[in-house]
């Protein structure tokens, strides 16, 4: 049997390259969901949060995340992505269609930028026709979602298994 002993706050991994993921968020109902998706990304060493509305990080939430963060606040998504579009990133949207992909057959592109979907309509459909790619999370019971903090942080770890170092 092993003997495992508690290391807790063990410093972060070194990324052998910056993430080129960034997270493009609508308006958040709630501060906290948008707080916990920042300290998901934080985690992941993703640096660049785009989010719409009136936004705000909870500091109890988000932890040390929003010192590493850059949050850019936008009101409406479409010209922040038509923009990173041009930037080279391919647009993902973790939304259940007609057309999705499961994210864990989704080959992410290194310069991703992940369109998160609103709490209760998900992604608008003016957003939608922006996007190259739409992923879903499998749901194997109900309710047919999960919260979407919680997806948020599930994508992002697919991302990362799959560009482990950057």
């Amino acid at each position: 049997m092993a003997d495992f002993q508690q290391q807790r706050h063990r410093p972060p991994i070194e990324l052998q390259r910056p993430r080129e993921l960034v997270l493009a968020c609508p308006p958040m109902r709630s501060n906290v969901n948008l707080s916990r998706i920042a300290r998901a990304a934080g985690c992941c060493g993703v640096r660049r949060i785009v989010a719409c509305g009136t936004a705000k990080l909870v500091p109890k939430i988000s932890r040390d995340s929003a010192e590493t963060l850059e949050v850019e606040l936008h009101r409406t998504l479409p010209p922040v992505l038509k923009r990173l579009r041009s930037e080279g990133y391919e647009l993902v949207g973790l939304e259940q269609t007609t057309d999705s992909r499961s994210l864990y057959e989704f080959p992410f592109a290194r310069r991703t930028a992940l369109v998160i979907g609103g709490e209760r309509l998900g992604i608008e459909d003016e957003v939608l026709g922006l996007l190259d790619h739409a992923v879903e999370i499998p749901v194997y019971g109900r309710p047919y979602s999960h919260n979407v903090a919680t997806a948020a942080a599930m994508a992002l770890y697919e991302y990362c298994r799959q560009y482990p170092r950057g």
